[in-house]
């Protein structure tokens, strides 16, 4: 009897090769799936977000016309909803004619400055001048007074040596008469006392009209100094009023300033006007689809009531909400998986940001402990993912959506 072994069996020699094929797989697999399992971090709640652009009314008004329905497409700068524009309309026109009123008075305002600087300044030298005279007058109107006072004072003087005159040829015309009817003198002597008593009186006579034809040089000369001081008194008022000719001037320039105001002011007042007109027409503010429409035919709105919002479908993006205890290796930039329940698909994106803080404590009532009574409970953070450039080009995206989402933090 032979002592070489048997050897076994084919069967149970693949058996033996097909389990190690096996055993290595699983743990191929098994590592593979540890290895990029722990490279990634994923969560399903997650949702599509975009911009919702709320539209509503500026003005006070009735409604018109609505140019759009539910869901359908506009672009930025369409036609959506017509108020009724004639009230503001009159308004504008109201507006107009008071700009150009008060343009017209602004300009009759400015035109006066130059006239009232040239008056005020010829008041001014006018009256400076009218002082100087009434001065002058009155240095004349006292000399003439001092003049006849000196003319009175001579003809007094001469009054006086004409009464002596007088006197003394009528003492010798008295003395003359008994001795001419004697013939005690001549003839001749007789008629050159009575003529010298006939001139002595003449010369009285004169001097005393000397007098008072002085007295009434006095008395016009008087009169004279009181109008030229009344005269200088009114000129100098004059003059004191002219002195405020810079502020007269200041003054019609200040007038002219504030009638420019009040242009400035009308012009901006028939600017909001325009404004309002064109606040009518109420128009897309950004393309998107018309959503969530409340406004109707006859409607009265308010300023900043809602009409309608529009919801553009190219500027989506995920708001992904994971546990605190996924963010450690969480980075911007990261690229990210993201499958849509609503589609068989799955789209490309990466990591733009991750919040400031958790979705609590953004919450109306953020969760207080002021019982102590703490239980822990794990935060999730909203970390912002955008789609790469080309995945929504089809726009089937919808803000709201659910996703599942994937992060490799590789």
């Amino acid at each position: 009897m032979s002592d070489t072994p048997t050897p076994p069996p084919p069967a149970r020699s693949r058996l033996k090769v097909f389990i190690t094929i096996a055993l290595v797989v699983l743990a191929s697999g098994g590592l593979l799936a540890w290895w990029m399992l722990g490279s990634s971090e994923s969560t399903d709640d997650a949702q599509i977000d975009g911009h919702i652009v709320p539209t509503a009314a500026r003005v006070q008004g009735t409604v018109l016309r609505v140019h759009v329905q539910d869901n359908q497409e506009v672009k930025a700068g369409d036609l959506l909803v017509e108020l009724d524009p004639r009230d503001y309309e009159l308004a504008c026109a109201r507006a107009e004619a008071e700009l150009a009123d008060a343009k017209a008075a602004a300009q009759e305002a400015a035109a006066a400055v130059p006239v009232a600087s040239a008056t005020s300044t010829g008041n001014l030298s006018g009256a400076r001048a009218g002082v100087q005279e009434a001065q002058a007058a009155i240095e004349a109107a006292r000399a003439s007074l001092n003049a006849a006072t000196a003319r009175r004072a001579a003809a007094e003087a001469r009054v006086k040596v004409a009464e002596t005159a007088d006197r003394k040829a009528a003492a010798d015309l008295a003395r003359f008469e008994p001795l001419i009817k004697k013939e005690e003198i001549s003839r001749a002597q007789y008629d050159a006392a009575v003529a010298a008593a006939d001139t002595a009186l003449a010369s009285l006579a004169s001097a005393r009209a000397a007098v008072a034809e002085a007295d009434n040089d006095i008395v016009r000369s008087q009169s004279l100094v009181t109008q030229a001081q009344a005269g200088l008194s009114g000129a100098e008022a004059s003059a004191r009023a002219a002195a405020a000719a810079p502020s007269q001037i200041e003054g019609s320039r200040a007038h002219a300033s504030a009638a420019e105001a009040r242009v400035q002011r009308a012009q901006a007042a028939l600017e909001q006007a325009q404004l309002n007109v064109e606040y009518t027409k109420v128009r897309a503010a950004r393309g998107g689809l018309v959503s969530r429409k409340t406004v109707e035919v006859g409607q009265i709105v308010q300023p900043g009531q809602p009409l309608l919002a529009l919801v553009p479908l190219d500027d989506v993006w995920v708001t992904a909400n994971f546990k605190e205890t996924q963010l450690e290796h969480m980075r911007a930039g990261q690229a990210a998986r993201i499958s849509v329940d609503a589609f068989d698909r799955s789209f490309d994106g990466k990591v733009e940001s991750i919040a400031a803080a958790t979705g609590a404590r953004f919450s109306l009532l953020p969760p207080e402990n002021a019982s102590g009574n703490f239980v822990k409970v794990v935060q999730r953070v909203p970390v912002k993912i955008t789609l790469a450039p080309g995945q929504n080009d089809e726009r089937l995206l919808r803000p709201g959506m659910s996703v599942h989402v994937t992060v490799d933090h590789r």
